[in-house]
């Protein structure tokens, strides 16, 4: 009689993809990747720790706020292999992300709040883009939607229902 799923210690990938809700090539990609590993039985199937099931689910989650794998994989790195990890080891993954996921909160309120205005870089702006963006000046200052970027040098300040961009120089 199979051992019930809960009692488990390692599971299959089907299993893992079935309790995590990821395909089971996306496991073995996550595998590939370094993210996730699993031992092979006698037979040359896959295991994987009932552990996993967190490091995945970190991973999905991670992913869906659009964090890089590569930055997953920075964080996975520091959690123990062989042990749960604790509330401690996850605290310290989450500490480690927070002014960057602090960054993303901010640029995507400024993206929800001004996509169907001026972004400051024309792409949406063209009936206004000769009066906000006049011969694309804001093209001198560097790559990108300028107005929008939380990193940029310049803000976006709504007059109007139109963007002035107000630089340091005049601020």
């Amino acid at each position: 009689m199979q051992e019930a799923l809960w009692k488990a210690k390692e599971l299959t990938p089907g299993q893992l993809s079935e309790r995590s809700g990821v395909a089971v090539s996306a496991l073995h990609f996550y595998e590939r990747e370094g993210l996730i590993s699993s031992r092979r039985t006698s037979g040359n199937q896959r295991r994987y720790t009932r552990e996993t099931l967190r490091r995945v689910a970190f991973i999905r989650i991670s992913q869906q706020v659009g964090i890089p794998l590569a930055e997953i994989r920075k964080a996975l790195d520091n959690l123990p292999e062989g042990r749960t990890p604790t509330r401690r080891d996850w605290e310290t993954v989450s500490t480690t992300w927070r002014a960057d996921l602090d960054d993303r909160i901010e640029q995507l309120i400024r993206l929800r709040d001004n996509l169907t205005g001026c972004i400051g870089c024309g792409c949406l702006s063209l009936g206004t883009c000769k009066l906000v963006n006049a011969y694309d000046h804001l093209g001198d200052e560097g790559p990108g939607a300028r107005v929008l970027d939380i990193h940029a040098a310049d803000t976006c300040v709504k007059s109007d229902q139109s963007c002035v961009i107000a630089s340091e120089e005049t601020s």
